[in-house]
């Protein structure tokens, strides 16, 4: 998702039980110890970018002015990922909902850098030493680190938030540092974390550039694990401001911010206030943002963009509508059967299911031909599966080819049939009631049943409003070819409660994984996680060759390897016919009152113009905006 895209919580996509070969993070290599002594920074594959003594990335204005308000709106409707409220600003456990960006409040270890696709550097650790066997980061870090009370941050606060998100964290937390062995500290500013040797190339990023540090004394005597609306004391850019439940939430720049001045912030952080509005009604939001009370939007909605957008704001120019490129990172998007329930066991009936929905008719029709069919769990990546395997994809899977669906080895990935755009392709309808007969099911009387009468029934339960017009005609064709299709609209708290629960039988799903996705995978189709509650893994997927590929991507060592790895897994994936896939689109399309200055180039592997983009007052006053 985008950078203002709001989540419900801050959590990170997990790890991988995978050995891990003694790589060189930053290159150094075992035969050269001392070159793994001191880095500045990190990185799974290649050379670091920027050298120790780089003063600020290259994709911010280093002299971007400070000040002004960022207004955008929390829910994100079309995605239908979160519930339009919060009742906790702890982002980090799975009780309650947290407003998004919560996770300005805190620093980390390390930071990533958005132009390059796998590389951290140091924020609250200055340098990191590896042992020779990989197992072991001994990070030092900054004297000068603070909470933004005045008091020191420590090694102690260190291992206090690192064991407390191992312990009590969102099961995606708790799983992606899962071989994070034992944390201790080495004084007030040494903090030594050892690792099991089972860790994937990419975990100790994840515990240096994703892990939030708290403050111990403040969460002395508090369970952790509690939803709370006491602003929680940070060391990161912003501190809590306003909040009302339900309505807002501002976030205030922390003018005397301790690592303002270092190179992985100059230029960052500019606005004095970020404020999230939060709204039950999609029109009153967009008429929010129409009047100026939000003055930023990214639109998910292609009825939107082709049809609302002139209102009088745009027509006079003081409302832009810049198109950003969309990152270079897997994005998967799409409806996931629930394969625990019995009707969706044969992947045929899942196809079948499938092959109802005319994407052709829709996108003309409803999505005034906006979007993009989607086919691959990595969509708009490199690791999109594409043509036949090639040789090192086959011989990856030769191992498994008594367990693959037929095609796997020598076909082209399996995608979505296009239809004929009539919205009743019929043709391919007929095709699906063949594949539903293969599957053991019967027509009988216009309606699909199994062999003890019960019939086919598929329930798409969602909790936006948006996703009926799309549904509906869909719907229409299942229950013209026999299936008994319903939709079921929920309100935002039992939403939550029945996906986590997995009590649905097909659910919306979206993820946009980072650039590289070695850590995510397995909370997204591992068996592990396949009935772990509130976890990531949806449908349910529990498949021996799945898990083996998973696995061995924890141990590649170029991006090469990685490319070769996740392609073959996407083509796995693919042929269990596990989802419906849905679509996508190549660019953000983004709305914003005429007041903000931009970087010239946006960076490949993020977009956060809370972050990264500053109010320009001569623009700010032209439009009525200033102060």
């Amino acid at each position: 998702m985008s950078g203002t895209g709001p989540s419900r919580r801050t959590v990170l996509a997990g790890s991988l039980a995978a050995l891990l070969p003694p790589i060189g993070l930053g290159r150094a290599s075992a035969a050269e110890p001392a070159a793994r002594a001191g880095l500045h920074g990190l990185s799974v594959f290649g050379e670091l970018a920027n050298p120790a003594d780089f003063q600020h990335f290259g994709y911010v204005n280093a002299a971007a002015p400070k000040g002004g308000s960022f207004v955008f709106s929390a829910p994100n409707w079309y995605y239908n990922q979160a519930p339009n409220t919060f009742d906790t600003l702890n982002g980090y456990t799975f009780r309650g909902n947290a407003p998004p960006r919560v996770e300005l409040l805190f620093d980390t270890l390390m930071v990533s850098a958005l132009d390059e696709p796998d590389s951290v550097y140091g924020l609250v650790a200055k340098s990191v030493s590896i042992s020779p066997d990989g197992n072991v980061y001994t990070f030092d870090l900054r004297p000068e680190a603070r909470f933004n009370d005045g008091t020191p941050l420590t090694a102690a606060d260190v291992v206090f938030s690192l064991e407390t998100l191992k312990a009590k964290g969102h099961p995606d937390i708790t799983e992606s540092i899962r071989d994070m062995a034992s944390v201790a500290a080495d004084g007030d500013h040494r903090v030594i974390v050892t690792f099991s040797g089972k860790q994937n190339a990419k975990t100790p990023l994840v515990v240096a550039a994703n892990l939030p540090i708290f403050s111990k004394a403040f969460y002395a005597g508090k369970d952790f694990e509690a939803g709370s609306l006491q602003p929680p004391l940070g060391s990161g850019p912003y501190r809590v401001g306003s909040v009302n439940p339900g309505r807002f939430i501002t976030y205030e720049r922390v003018a005397d911010y301790w690592a303002k001045d270092l190179p992985v912030a100059v230029g960052m952080h500019n606005f004095d206030r970020i404020r999230v509005e939060f709204y039950s009604d999609e029109n009153a939001e967009f008429e929010a943002f129409a009047k100026g009370d939000i003055t930023w939007r990214e639109e998910f909605s292609s009825k939107n963009w082709a049809t609302r957008y002139d209102f009088p704001a745009v027509r006079d120019g003081r409302v832009k509508r810049p198109e950003f490129p969309s990152e270079k990172r897997a994005d998967m998007y799409g409806w996931f059967f629930n394969l625990r329930r019995a009707q969706f066991a044969d992947p045929r009936t899942r196809r079948a299911i499938g092959m109802a929905f005319d994407f052709t008719w829709t996108n003309k029709n409803l999505f005034y031909g906006l979007y993009a069919r989607s086919s691959s769990f990595f969509e708009t990546s490199d690791f999109a599966a594409i043509d036949p395997p090639d040789a090192a994809e086959r011989a990856l899977l030769a191992p498994f080819a008594d367990k693959l669906q037929p095609g796997v080895l020598d076909g082209p990935p399996v995608s979505p049939p296009t239809a004929d755009g009539s919205g009743r392709d019929r043709k391919l309808m007929r095709a699906a009631q063949a594949l539903l007969v293969e599957a053991g099911w019967t027509l009988k009387g216009g309606a699909f049943l199994d062999a003890s009468g019960k019939p086919l029934a598929v329930e798409f339960l969602i909790e936006n409003e948006a996703f009926e017009r799309v549904l509906l005609p869909y719907i229409a064709n299942l229950k013209a070819i026999g299936v008994a299709a319903s939709l079921r609209r929920v309100d935002a708290p039992q939403y939550q409660r029945r996906q986590g629960d997995f009590d649905f039988d097909v659910i919306a799903k979206r993820i946009s994984f980072d650039a590289t996705p070695i850590d995510g995978i397995a909370q997204q189709f591992g068996s592990a996680a396949a009935d772990v509650r509130n976890g990531s893994n949806l449908a349910g997927v529990k498949d021996p060759v799945v898990d083996a590929l998973i696995a061995s991507t924890g141990t590649v060592t170029s991006r090469a390897e990685l490319v070769t790895h996740l392609r073959a897994l996407d083509r796995v994936l693919r042929s269990l016919e596990i989802w419906i896939p849905a679509w996508h689109t190549e660019a953000h399309r983004v709305a914003a009152w005429d007041m903000f200055g931009w970087p010239e180039e946006k960076p490949p592997y993020g977009f956060s113009p809370e972050v990264l983009w500053w109010v320009d007052p001569a623009r700010a006053a032209a439009v009525g905006k200033a102060g």
